[in-house]
């Protein structure tokens, strides 16, 4: 008889849903990548077209990052009282909202307009991260950094396909009146909307939910209970702030150094094809590993995943700042070296807070966590357009590349404490 064939019947069936789980949310985060990608490529240069400015071509990262830390809120409350589906959905609807204010803004050259799209766009971003932690909600704990990942490489589809759609989308925007900056938040207004209907047709049972109900059932002394649920409140704590401490920082460095790129690229003659191709290796390189990188945080644990984080980051800004402005390919290494560090940060920073906090209130604590990563991304976004203007892109990148050797410390530090 096969371990399948032997295997309880509620083990049985917790897998099967958690293998439709992890489908529906692979659907939904190819087109939500699509839609996340739009604002990372052509953000800053809208901005900056509009505003005629330089130095504040970073407050539309800033803009939306702030927008996704208030939809992280939002979106973990509603799924702490209601469950996943709903909260990613309304999540994602939202973005899709954001997305054709954008276009309206664009077509009124408002700035006005724009800004406050660019904060409501921002919960498709949100949304795109939270839904990693629904891929874990069912998975077994020596399992979770796999299904962390599994649910963030589905991005890397949309992620790599919108921004080298920049130039078709933009010239679709141009045959309907509308300015081609503008053009792929016409692709992420459809794709975000798209990953509402997929979840809130699809995401069934609702793995939050159901999470629920099999602890519930699990007798106090069957031993199946996950480590989180009677680990000290003290380790919890100090599992949390670890956690949020490793994304924040990779997010804060990340967000900074890739803001600015198209902008540097585009001061320096390049095409917007050209930062479209640069930003796809980026996405790419920030999901694509991902499930390499989840079956080191689970086979040789979650802190040496986040001591690689720090490192690679800190090789993305020295390569980042000593490459040729006229070097698309030597930009696209540092972007791609970029877009891993914060792979390793996420997944082992992800796994750590749901190997912690219990079900009860896995839910509103996360959203409480990635409100700190948006504000990390707001922060950064915000302050990359001034650093460059001051100093130019080679000191912001140096920089953010130094600033990411803090996650060592910062483990070093928490760790300690658990």
């Amino acid at each position: 008889m096969t371990s399948t064939a032997s295997a309880p019947p509620e083990i049985s069936a917790r897998s099967q849903a958690q293998r439709r789980i992890l489908t529906v949310l692979v659907v939904s985060q190819v087109l939500s990548g699509a839609g996340l990608a739009a604002g990372i490529t052509v953000g800053a240069l809208l901005a900056q077209d509009m505003l005629g400015s330089t130095g504040l071509a970073g407050l539309p990262s800033a803009l939306f990052t702030a927008g996704s830390a208030l939809a992280a809120v939002a979106v973990g409350r509603i799924s702490q009282a209601r469950g996943r589906r709903p909260g990613l959905a309304a999540g994602y609807l939202t973005g899709a909202v954001g997305g054709a204010g954008v276009i309206a803004a664009a077509v009124a050259d408002n700035p006005v307009l724009l800004f406050i799209a660019l904060f409501v766009y921002g919960a498709g971003t949100a949304t795109n991260l939270q839904a990693r932690y629904a891929g874990a909600d069912l998975a077994a704990p020596d399992r979770r950094g796999r299904a962390v990942s599994t649910v963030l490489v589905a991005t890397t589809l949309g992620g790599v396909v919108g921004p080298n759609l920049t130039a078709p989308t933009g010239n679709l925007a141009h045959t309907l009146g509308i300015p081609r900056l503008a053009g792929p938040f016409l692709l992420a207004t459809v794709a975000y909307a798209a990953a509402a209907l997929v979840l809130a047709i699809w995401l069934r049972p609702d793995p939050l939910l159901l999470a629920r109900t099999v602890d519930a059932e699990q007798p106090a002394d069957s031993g199946t209970s996950g480590t989180e649920e009677t680990a000290p409140v003290h380790g919890r704590s100090a599992g949390v702030v670890l956690g949020a401490l490793i994304m924040v920082l990779t997010q804060l460095v990340m967000v900074a150094i890739m803001t600015m790129t198209p902008v540097h690229m585009h001061d320096h003659g390049h095409t917007t094809a050209a930062s479209g191709l640069v930003i796809a290796v980026h996405v790419a390189a920030m999901y694509l590993p991902s499930p390499l990188t989840g079956r080191l945080a689970d086979r040789y644990g979650r802190i040496k995943v986040a001591v690689a984080s720090g490192i690679t980051l800190l090789a993305a800004g020295i390569l980042a700042a000593a490459a040729p402005a006229d070097s698309v390919a030597a930009l696209a290494l540092a972007l791609a070296l970029l877009g891993l560090g914060w792979n390793l940060g996420l997944v082992a920073g992800t796994a750590i807070i749901t190997d912690t906090v219990p079900l009860a209130t896995r839910a509103r604590t996360q959203g409480m966590v990635d409100v700190s990563i948006a504000i990390a991304g707001a922060t950064g976004g915000l302050a990359s357009g001034l650093v460059v203007a001051a100093a130019g892109y080679p000191v912001l990148a140096l920089t953010g590349g130094i600033l990411a050797l803090a996650v060592l410390p910062a483990i070093a530090a928490t760790a300690s404490s658990r």
